[in-house]
């Protein structure tokens, strides 16, 4: 692709993001050329209290970090000369328009201008971004940031930039649907609510510093029960039979189960993260009827964290692919002995911050799901598929680069099944928190071109799962399994406490079995 564009910025407002985002469309192709433009400043100028409150934010927030997105930069390059074939106007005020150029225009809840996202998000609003044709009039690329990253004003700043540059880049690599704007485009006003904002932050701070203090935070514990007929991805409730509960004991959580048969018995793979060390391992547990059978069996470690232990059936042959970002590559785990040891055999990624791969097999061709990030924004929005001709195959990626920027919809929350001649795929909403609930999707197109899904349920915590968060859901034969985060002190009274507040709500406690975790065949690639 050659490609030659220009980024507009007001004078004297070059920011860490926007050098970063010259340097991202430099990669697309060998052809690419940046080069930045200066504007003379004509839209209002950033409230002295704003810059104040980022100041203070370094200060108390951020003393381990250098830089943020939104520090001052140094000019690039003068770049290449001539007229630009694509322009980008980060300006507040609206850059001029050259005849037969393609101007591209961020907006934020459908406002121009990076300082509506401050108004917007100093008025506890998340906005939606969008990425307008401004010759066309229309709205090329959109998408919603996830926020559980964010830390303070700055962090959602960062969190909203990093995602900006990733619609421009889809807008400049995809082709996307043309929705027509309905939004104004114009800047809103920056509130005077500094102080308002202040106290809300510092609130918000305290109370989550008392919690981590009193509680483990999050506690996540496993679901699980053997059911005939329709469970809860087909029919969009956690009712039926009740729910059993699988925890990981008071100083270690169980999440992400992938429930599995093997010789007639039934096991639930999952992550299990000790407090202590912050770091996961994949654990598997036999269950039966009666409960859990035996001892848990820790079945991989690395050195870095592990989650999600995705497991697939191919040739006779089971694999796992467990989400690993930290480690900077996709890789895949052949089973060795069952349940307990397992070897890398292939790397399908590297150079990648990728979490929760999903694999599913769909006309003919392998296809994955995950969500990405680059070191910078949530982790929960940037949607990436990828289609191979079998699972070891080269993996190309899907034209729409990424296929979806939502923190409601983006990433895997199981396994990919067909019902009822439809591919359902259980995905986290995350636009108010990650892992809050779990929405289910129906993909109605998926070719190397198109993907298109629809939302078919919702399956939250209630009467039948109590619990703050609900994230994951897989299905083995009768076994099904969810997992979900509740409260729990570390206090032993006031978590006793909490446990029978937990099972008077509808949930029996399975509790984990005492003793260290008997530890079979860890492998290492």
């Amino acid at each position: 692709m050659t490609l030659r564009l220009e980024i507009v910025v007001d004078e004297g407002r070059l920011l860490l993001w926007h050098r970063r985002l010259c340097a991202r469309i430099e990669k697309l192709s060998p052809g690419a050329a940046v080069r930045v433009r200066f504007a003379p400043a004509q839209g209002a100028p950033w409230p002295g209290s704003v810059t104040a409150l980022m100041k203070l934010e370094r200060v108390l927030l951020r003393r381990r970090r250098r830089e943020t997105l939104f520090d001052p930069a140094t000019p690039p390059p003068p770049g290449f000369e001539g007229a630009a074939d694509v322009v980008v106007d980060l300006t507040g005020a609206g850059a001029e328009m050259a005849t037969g150029v393609r101007m591209l225009r961020p907006r934020y809840g459908g406002y121009c201008g990076e300082l509506s996202a401050v108004a917007l998000l100093l008025q506890q609003r998340r906005p939606e971004l969008s990425l307008e044709d401004v010759g066309r009039g229309a709205i090329v690329a959109s998408g919603f940031a996830s926020m559980e990253a964010a830390d303070g004003l700055t962090g959602g700043l960062e969190s909203i930039a990093s995602r900006i540059a990733t619609l421009i880049e889809q807008a400049l690599i995809s082709t996307s649907p043309v929705i027509t704007p309905t939004a104004p485009a114009q800047p809103v006003t920056c509130p005077g609510g500094i102080a308002a904002f202040l106290l809300r932050d510092a609130a918000f701070r305290a109370a989550r510093m008392i919690y981590r203090l009193t509680c483990n935070s999050p506690h996540w514990r496993i679901g699980w029960r053997f059911i005939d007929g329709p469970g809860a991805l087909e029919t969009g409730s956690m009712a039926g039979p009740t729910w059993r509960v699988l925890a990981g004991g008071d100083n270690c959580f169980a999440a992400d189960p992938f429930p599995i048969a093997r010789g007639g018995k039934h096991y639930i793979f999952y992550e299990s993260l000790d407090y202590a060390t912050d770091k996961g391992v994949i654990c598997a547990q036999q269950v039966d009827a009666d409960g859990p059978v035996g001892t848990p069996v820790r079945v991989l470690e690395e050195p870095w964290h592990l989650s999600y232990p995705f497991l697939i059936e191919e040739g006779g042959t089971l694999y796992m692919i467990p989400e690993a970002s930290v480690s900077g590559a996709i890789s895949v785990y052949r089973c060795v002995d069952f349940p307990g040891k397992w070897e890398c055999v292939a790397r399908l990624f590297d150079d990648v911050e990728a979490a929760d791969a999903t694999i599913f097999r769909h006309a003919g061709r392998f296809w994955m799901t995950s969500v990405t990030r680059e070191g910078v924004g949530g982790y929960s929005d940037t949607l990436r598929i990828h289609y191979a001709p079998d699972l070891f195959g080269r993996w190309e990626e899907h034209a729409r680069r990424p296929a979806l920027v939502d923190a409601r919809f983006a990433r895997p929350a199981g396994a990919v099944v067909e019902i009822g001649g439809h591919l359902l795929r259980p995905v986290q909403d995350c636009a108010f928190g990650y892992g809050k609930r779990t929405i289910i999707m129906r993909i109605d197109a998926l070719d190397a071109e198109r993907f298109e899904q629809t939302q078919v349920g919702v399956l939250a915590p209630g009467d039948h799962w109590p619990g703050t968060r609900l994230h994951t859901i897989n299905r083995s034969g009768r076994l099904e399994c969810v997992d979900g985060a509740i409260i729990t002190p570390r206090n032993p009274t006031l978590r006793a406490l909490a446990h029978r507040v937990i099972d008077s709500g509808g949930a029996r406690h399975d509790p984990a079995p005492q003793g260290a975790l008997e530890t079979s065949g860890v492998v290492t690639p």
